[in-house]
């Protein structure tokens, strides 16, 4: 397969920790979008958290690697790192000028898309990118009824066509169906003494 056809799925997150629940999303992504691969874009500081929650990222990328080492379709990537991109928007944009010929979808789960309207240029990430939504309790109810999926609500497509999303002219966005794994960084940041 060449990079003209790759159907490539986007994870961006702070990965503070990488953990399961990141395996468990990306892979009802890869299966369920029927991408070629998934890339989890480690980055470098979240701008809506502060850094010194942050660990540093040589070890957030590491954990990363091992976590996803267990599917070789998901692959670590530290694009952000080398374009010096801090926003999402900014890093998409870079990712179709550096990969033209591949077809991104954006993944993210309902938490964010619920604080989306916080983040810079979110109508145009709307209108850069496919997006596809995990369910993540107890967000995603909420996330549905929010700011972002009213002002999409025409741009939503059936789940039973997101293997069609990554054809899709952007804006076009899906919420996936798929039993909800409750694993959190946050959570194992707070059971975890030492952890940053």
């Amino acid at each position: 397969m060449t990079a003209r056809n790759l159907r490539v799925g986007i994870l961006g997150g702070s990965f503070n920790p990488a953990h399961d629940g990141h395996l468990h999303v990306s892979q009802l992504a890869l299966d369920q979008l029927e991408l070629d691969e998934l890339w989890w874009l480690v980055s470098p500081q979240n701008p809506l958290k502060p850094a010194s929650e942050i660990a540093p990222f040589a070890a957030r990328f590491e954990q990363a690697s091992v976590i996803a080492a267990r599917d070789g379709r998901i692959k670590v990537s530290d694009f952000e790192k080398k374009s010096g991109t801090v926003y999402s928007l900014d890093t998409i944009s870079a990712l179709k000028k550096t990969y033209p010929d591949i077809s991104f979808v954006w993944v993210m789960g309902a938490d964010n898309l619920r604080q989306i309207p916080k983040w810079q240029g979110w109508q145009k990430i709307f209108r850069s990118v496919p997006i596809a939504v995990f369910p993540r309790a107890p967000y995603s109810l909420r996330a549905l009824n929010g700011r972002a999926t009213r002002r999409f609500a025409r741009a939503r497509i059936d789940h039973n066509d997101a293997p069609r999303l990554a054809g899709h002219r952007a804006p076009a966005w899906v919420m996936l169906q798929a039993p909800l794994n409750l694993q959190s960084a946050t959570k194992i940041r707070q059971t975890q003494p030492g952890r940053t």
